[in-house]
């Protein structure tokens, strides 16, 4: 089936098409990817993006299936796309935290996609911008991206996510790490789980703490809750509600979404020049260069713009 007709069944609300769409999102070619992305982009925009993220052991997982509970019974269409740490041996996603999901598996309404980090140390797969695309053109209210969860590097999610959920955890010092890892400044709602443990309102107080030494223009609200149980994960999603209310009222939205739209045009064009120099038959060329440049014949800039005219034919 050509990628015409599967993104016709796709919008027409086809799930095989949209598994299938995610599939070749995931593993297809840059051509297949090019016809793919031209072919949804029209049709994108109106998804509300909610990211998850946080250190492994806070219950992101269930955290999410709360929450698309929570939206499930608000008549909302949720998509998840969970990044897992990839397997050594397969490269492929660890699917163990999707079983907390499959309480929605035979839900019309949601629908939940595993992909693999890779190895990507952002905590996303470097697929995940064009997956999320798909997710919202297949017409979904809410899309959410969960990450693997590793640490600084977590705040990639922020530059795709409209509304970012930072996840904490009594008891782990994660209100201290956040601070250290620069995740207070992406945090658009922060969640306090495992809120039945003892220093749950210790951490929500640190966080509040930290957060009169300088925050933006939106003050992010903190909610705590028992997500095994479904304690505040409706105050929760309130939270993020308000946020995009936020978003919309003061034309951020339009602005991240415009940022987004310029970093994914500069990745695609480096990964562009970064294919054409490692396609470029030219070893020739590089070792002479090189060459020069050790024996102090040429300088490193002088030599790399001679390469550059070099790939540039």
């Amino acid at each position: 089936m050509d990628n015409r007709e599967l993104v016709e069944r796709l919008l027409a609300g086809e799930r095989r098409a949209l598994a299938r769409v995610l599939t070749r999102v995931e593993d297809g070619s840059e051509d297949k990817l090019r016809e793919i992305v031209a072919l949804l982009h029209p049709h994108t925009g109106k998804a509300h993006l909610v990211g998850i993220t946080g250190s492994p052991g806070v219950g992101k997982s269930t955290l999410t299936s709360a929450l698309i509970a929570e939206w499930r019974a608000r008549g909302r269409t949720v998509a998840v796309l969970a990044v897992d740490p990839s397997s050594p041996f397969s490269g492929g996603a660890l699917l163990g935290d999707r079983v907390r999901m499959q309480d929605h598996v035979m839900d019309p309404g949601v629908y939940v996609r595993s992909m693999a980090s890779r190895g990507h140390l952002g905590g996303l797969s470097w697929a995940t911008p064009q997956a999320l695309l798909v997710l919202d053109a297949a017409g979904f209210d809410v899309v959410i991206v969960e990450t693997v969860g590793v640490g600084q590097a977590e705040v990639e999610i922020a530059s795709m996510a409209d509304t970012t959920i930072v996840a904490l955890a009594p008891g782990m010092g994660d209100a201290i790490q956040a601070a250290k890892a620069g995740i207070l400044e992406v945090a658009d709602v922060f969640c306090v789980n495992k809120a039945d443990r003892d220093g749950a309102d210790r951490t929500a107080r640190e966080l509040r703490d930290m957060q009169q030494l300088g925050h933006g223009d939106w003050l992010a609200p903190i909610r705590k809750t028992v997500a095994a149980t479904g304690q505040g994960i409706a105050e929760l999603a309130d939270a993020v509600q308000e946020h995009l209310a936020w978003l919309d009222a003061t034309g951020v939205r339009d602005l991240r979404r415009l940022e987004r739209a310029k970093s994914q045009v500069r990745e695609i064009a480096l990964g562009s020049i970064r294919r054409r120099f490692a396609e470029f038959e030219g070893g020739d060329l590089v070792d002479e260069l090189s060459q020069r440049v050790a024996a102090r014949e040429l300088d490193p800039y002088a030599a790399a713009d001679k390469l550059i005219s070099g790939i540039q034919g």
